[in-house]
């Protein structure tokens, strides 16, 4: 589109997570009339670490942010696959992107302040719960809680895995129960007992739990991260401190003692949810980006980094093409083959199905799905 064309654009984008934030930045630096509009009232992300792969970093040197967000990370160089008890599996450095190698460990409180930090004062209204989308093929309006009405020509749904936008347009089919949980804990360094010593993720597996040290040396912390098998599929389950040390039996005595010392205050506990991939991202004036879109499980801790590159291949989709209407399915045909792909692989050998062969006898026995 020209850039006369780009800067008559306004966008309104639903949700100010890391896809609303990061859309809002990269469709801001074409020129266009941007608003992000966020339920909450306060934003505030809870949960620990994620690694930053180098073309997300790259990504962020585009949009010349990226000093903003690498000095709140740590570099890393490589990961490790190990066993319970510390035997090595595998070691890989992380993919490059060009000259960018490391992929950077951050903390998704300081990843998600740095997003926003970049963004104009002004931009970003919060308190805006949606409740309706109404798509008028060259354009739509959104209606929040409260009456009030927005208009935009490109509205942008990165309102996440329980999407609105998604559900009352593309999909209404649910999030989908993984059979996990995921315990996250922010300790400091000095509480892992000798056990991370440089800035690279290791992650520990056998029993049908995965345990994982995500170091944040530039905070003198590390994400402690404990996900395990469990039928129940309250989105917020209650679990106790032995709950949490049955999943660690027979792992390496000090993974034991880190958990033993937890804070069970300080622990997130969530259970793990995706959804399936969606047909259709978008219409002509209506497009989804980030979990709404293709929410996946974190075994590939490739969440974070594919909204990124989402609010990257939108802008660029706009750039390149004639109309919002070809923009939009450009960047579908760009995106959605990449991360149908992340979605199963993330999948792969955690599913249901699979788990008896990755963990034979482990497999945990179903129950109704709960809210």
């Amino acid at each position: 589109m020209q850039t006369s064309e780009l800067k008559n654009l306004k966008i309104a984008i639903v949700g100010a997570g890391y896809g609303g934030a990061a859309a809002a930045k990269a469709l801001s630096l074409l020129g266009a009339d941007v608003d992000v509009y966020e339920q909450a009232n306060q934003i505030r992300e809870v949960g620990a670490g994620i690694g930053l792969r180098p073309a997300t970093m790259n990504r962020f040197r585009q949009w010349g942010i990226f000093d903003a967000i690498a000095k709140v990370t740590s570099p890393s160089e490589y990961f490790e696959i190990l066993t319970a008890t510390g035997d090595p599996i595998m070691k890989e450095t992380w993919p490059a992107d060009g000259e960018q190698t490391h992929t950077h460990l951050i903390h998704r409180g300081d990843f998600i302040d740095a997003l926003l930090g970049v963004l104009p004062e002004g931009m970003v209204h919060l308190g805006h719960k949606l409740e309706t989308v109404q798509d008028k093929g060259d354009g739509s309006v959104l209606t929040f809680a409260g009456g009030r009405t927005v208009e935009a020509d490109l509205v942008v749904g990165a309102d996440g895995i329980k999407s609105v936008v998604r559900g009352q347009l593309f999909s209404d089919q649910g999030p989908v129960f993984s059979g996990e949980h995921a315990y996250r804990a922010v300790i400091s360094v000095d509480a892992t007992h000798g056990m991370v010593v440089d800035d690279n993720l290791r992650m520990y597996i056998g029993r049908g739990t995965k345990v994982y040290l995500l170091p944040l040396r530039h905070r003198g912390q590390v994400s402690f991260d404990i996900t395990a098998l469990c039928p129940d599929s309250t989105w917020n389950p209650q679990v106790t401190k032995d709950d949490l040390l049955k999943t660690v039996e027979g792992f390496d005595e000090r993974l034991v003692r880190i958990t033993r010392d937890l804070d069970m205050d300080t622990v997130n506990v969530r259970a793990v949810y995706d959804i399936d991939p969606v047909d259709t991202w978008h219409s002509d004036s209506v497009v989804l980006v980030g979990d709404a879109a293709h929410s996946m499980l974190h075994h590939q801790g490739q969440g974070a980094n594919s909204a990124i590159e989402d609010a990257g291949a939108l802008a660029d989709a706009l750039r390149e093409a004639a109309s919002v209407k070809e923009a939009l399915a450009l960047y579908q045909a760009t995106r959605k083959p990449v991360t149908d792909e992340l979605q199963r692989i993330s999948r792969q050998g955690w599913s249901e199905d699979e788990i008896d062969e990755v963990f034979p006898g482990q497999k945990p026995a179903a129950t109704a799905p709960k809210e």
